[in-house]
This record gives C-alpha cells, structure tokens and sequence, in this order.
C-alpha cells in the first residue's frame, strides 16, 4: 500500500471519527426529562409485574440504581429483558419516575459497521475507501446541513436539491475518482434527479398526499407543525432516496460506454448507444425488481396488518400511507428507467470527442 491509499484509509478512519463524535447526543430532548443509559442488575417477578433494577451508567444519575416495572401479563409487553442487558431509562425528573425505553444496540451495530467497511476494503481496495468515506461525507451533509436546515424552516425541497447538489460529486469523486467518466455520470445524475423531482411534485399533488400519513410525522408534528412543510418534506425524503438508485446505474451505464469505445475506438455513435443500451435494459429490469422488492419488504408488516382486517385491495390503495410508498416507489423506478438512456446518450457524445480515453481510475 503506497502513501496515497495510507492517506485515504487515515482520512476515512478521521472522518468516521469525527462523524461518530460530533453528532447531536440530545439527551434531554424534552423539558423536565434525560434520556440515560444503564445496565441490569437484577430482575424479580411478582404476578406479571417485573421489577428491575438498573445501574445508571452515565448522565445525573450516574451510578446511581433506580427500579422500574414491567407488565409482562400481554406478550406484546414483554421485551425479554434479562441481566446484563444495556438499556436507554426515561428519567421524568418533575415527578421522578423512571421507565426502560429501549435496548442499547449501539454495540452491535458498530461491529456490523466494521465488518461492513473490512470487506469493502479488503474486496474494493482503495476504492472501497474512497466510497467509505464518500458515504460519511453524505452522512455529514444530512446530519450537518440537511435536518437542521429543514428543522430550522427552510423549503425542504430546496433544502434537498441543495444537499443532493453537494452529495453527489462528494460521493462519486470520493468512489470513482476525478475523471471524465465520473463527470459524466455526476451531470446524468443530477439531470435524471430533477426529472424525477418534477414527476414527484406534480403526482403527490395529484395523489392530494400531505406528509402526514406516517406515525413518524405525527410524532413531529407535535414539536415543529408550524416550522415544517410536511408535505415538501416527503418530497425530499423521495428525491434524497432516489440518489442511492442513480448512483449505481448511472456510474455502470458510463462505465459500459467507456469500456465498448476503448475495445473499439472507430465505432459510431448510434452502434455505441444502442450496445450500451443492451446491457443498460437488462441493469433496468433487475434492478426495477429489487426496488419494489425493498419497499415491500419495508412494509410488510403495515401490508399484513391491513390484510388481516380484510380491507379490499381498492381500500387499501387509496391510504395515504400505501399512497406514498407506491408513488415513492414509482418514481425511484422511472428515475432508473430514465437514468439509463440519459447518461448512455451523454457519455457516447463525451466520450466519442476525443479519439482515446484515458483512466485516471
């Protein structure tokens, strides 16, 4: 490993350092209430009723043992908490009173992360460094710029347009390096998202969605109704979702255009489209399947929970909740579809220019 590809691996490991230590621990998020961590230390049971006590491990009270209780009488109560267990306690300090809120899973989901970024390594290369920390410089923009920027009032929007400007050439510079095929695939993306933008606008007005459907904007509503637009905000939760999608097709249409024209430099340019539209049909019906795969599997439960009440198929469509996700759906599709024909037409212009192509890669 030569120092360029220490630098990166170095710079990656800062960056996901300080992604880890700089974002908001809001541990008192409600007035009169702290949010603490603690590990159990004992449970005893009493006709349905658990009392468990609980070593207080950071916050006010640290140190400190406190006891709560536990209706296990109804299974859908039952969290299965057992000793050893690291758990998130409500501290409600007006009335003193405690309650378990959830598990602790920070631990298990940093070991995934870890595995996750060794084999992006150890298969990727520098590369896979490249897109490890492309991927924490989308996390700073959304957690740095994006929510405080929506939850401060601004056009959400405008606010996601902003932050796709800036996470799409962070990202794909940061994965692909700085080359002509990345340009190509960075101008693709864009155009494709705000196509996709427009039909998302205009079909959620048709459609009459308001943001509000989903239990999540409920919650929020409470706090910040009158700093939000509930309905921009599903619209940028769609076009932020879309680029997760377009990167990947965008970057394999240039990547297919690249390769046929280095093979065959003299070829022409409607030979060149149409070949590296061939293989774009098949990345199209692949991965069309996989995004309405993902979204139905997301909301497996909500679809189960309407089948079990009998509710019609008609009935069922018409919630606003199923409404959104089929539209959410739809648009991530088209912006696929259309990704593929956008970017291949202008990569065979761009790359046709120039009578040989130079990998900076």
């Amino acid at each position: 490993m030569n120092i360029k590809k220490y630098f990166l691996v170095l710079l990656a490991l800062a960056l996901s350092t300080y992604v880890f230590f700089s974002l908001p621990n809001k541990s008192e998020n409600i007035q009169g209430q702290e949010m603490l961590h603690g590990l159990i230390v004992s449970i005893s049971e009493n006709n349905g009723i658990q009392k468990i006590a609980t070593k207080i491990t950071d916050g006010s009270l640290k140190g400190e043992i406190v006891e709560t209780e536990e209706d296990v009488t109804n299974i859908l109560n039952n969290r299965g908490f057992e000793v050893g267990d690291k758990v998130m306690v409500e501290y409600n300090k007006e009335h003193v009173q405690f309650f378990i809120s959830d598990f602790i899973r920070t631990g298990s989901l940093f070991l995934l992360f870890a595995i996750f970024v060794v084999l992006v390594i150890a298969v990727a290369k520098w590369q896979g460094v490249g897109s490890i920390m492309g991927m924490i410089i989308s996390f700073l923009i959304l957690f740095k710029i994006t929510l405080p920027a929506i939850l401060n009032g601004n056009d959400p929007i405008f606010v996601a347009v902003a932050s796709a400007v800036l996470i799409v050439p962070a990202t794909f510079y940061m994965s692909y390096g700085f080359n002509k095929k990345t340009h190509v695939a960075v101008f693709g993306t864009l155009i494709t998202l705000a196509i996709a933008g427009v039909l998302a606008s205009i079909f959620s007005d048709m459609a009459n969605l308001t943001g509000l459907a989903s239990e999540e904007a409920s919650f929020l509503k409470m706090g910040t109704a009158e700093r939000i637009n509930f309905k921009g905000l599903l619209l940028a939760g769609m076009l932020i979702g879309i680029l997760g999608v377009l990167d990947d097709i965008t970057i394999a249409q240039v990547s297919v255009v690249n390769e046929l024209h280095k093979h065959k430099p003299g070829i022409k340019k409607k030979e060149l489209y149409k070949s590296a539209m061939n293989v774009g049909k098949d990345h199209i019906a692949s991965m069309v399947n996989t995004i309405i795969l993902i979204y139905t599997g997301a909301a497996l439960p909500l679809l189960l929970l309407f089948f079990d009440y009998s509710e019609s198929i008609g009935n069922i469509l018409n919630l606003e909740l199923i409404a959104e996700e089929i539209i959410r759906t739809l648009i991530g599709s088209i912006g696929l579809i259309l990704a593929v024909p956008i970017t291949t037409a202008i990569a065979v212009v761009v790359f046709l220019k120039s009578p040989k192509i130079r990998s900076r890669r």
